[in-house]
């Protein structure tokens, strides 16, 4: 009996390092990607393979990938977007209060992630409104996202907002197009929330995430907002 116990788990074992060496071998393909960015997909013999905050999905061999969402005509969901919005949420974990700049009601219901751009029209235009927001329960955590990128007038605003000693009230400063100065720092967050931004595929400002991983790509006026998070049954979590 314990002969066989024994063969078996050496078997099992066999099995789940040439399926770890399969799946290296997929990954290699494509740059960048390890064995632990793939999983089986809701497609037999079809694997997903995580690149930043999106999926692709490819076919054993790692010769042929396909992208695109794959829908569940049983329940008629996006299992793309929805494995989209889990990558969101966990990316978006990994970022801390302490290296946002949130502006809070005393007991928000909800909030929100909005990646912003010191000098987007409808960023301002967000901004301005930031206390209608907290008024209606919705705390906003900011994240920096210079559309020019780095080394740029927008990128080094951003760096100097982060530099000043009241970080929230530069923001409103340099969002009103005031200058704002501030002597150098070390290192911001500016350039990881940017390189966040990209994975998640932002590619304009303002971007907002939502708590359950949705993206609003765009300016959402407060009324508006709250009505769809109360439709969805957002809750205050991050």
């Amino acid at each position: 009996m314990l002969r066989t116990i024994t063969l078996s788990l050496a078997l099992a074992a066999m099995s789940v390092g040439a399926h770890a060496d399969g799946l290296a071998d997929i990954a290699k393909k494509f740059p960048g990607a390890t064995a632990a960015d793939l999983r089986p997909a809701p497609i037999p013999g079809v694997y997903e393979l995580r690149r930043g905050g999106d999926v692709v999905y490819v076919t054993p061999d790692g010769r042929y990938a396909m992208m695109g969402d794959l829908y569940d005509l049983g329940d008629n969901s996006n299992v793309t977007e929805n494995r989209r919005r889990e990558l969101r949420i966990s990316l978006l974990a990994g970022v801390p209060d302490a290296q946002t700049l949130v502006f809070s009601p005393k007991d928000p219901q909800y909030t929100i992630n909005v990646f912003t751009d010191v000098d987007c029209g409808y960023c301002r235009k967000l901004h301005s409104q930031i206390a209608e927001y907290n008024k209606l329960g919705v705390r906003v955590r900011y994240l920096f996202f210079p559309r020019s990128g780095p080394n740029t007038e927008s990128w080094r605003k951003a760096e100097n907002v982060w530099c000043s000693a009241d970080r929230n009230d530069a923001l409103t400063r340099a969002k009103r197009g005031e200058t704002v100065k501030a002597p150098a720092c070390g290192k911001t967050p500016v350039a990881k929330q940017y390189q966040l931004g990209e994975d998640l595929g932002i590619q304009g400002t303002p971007a907002i995430v939502l708590a359950d991983g949705e993206l609003l790509p765009g300016y959402v006026p407060p009324a508006m907002l709250v009505d769809h998070l109360k439709t969805a049954g957002r809750t205050a979590g991050r």
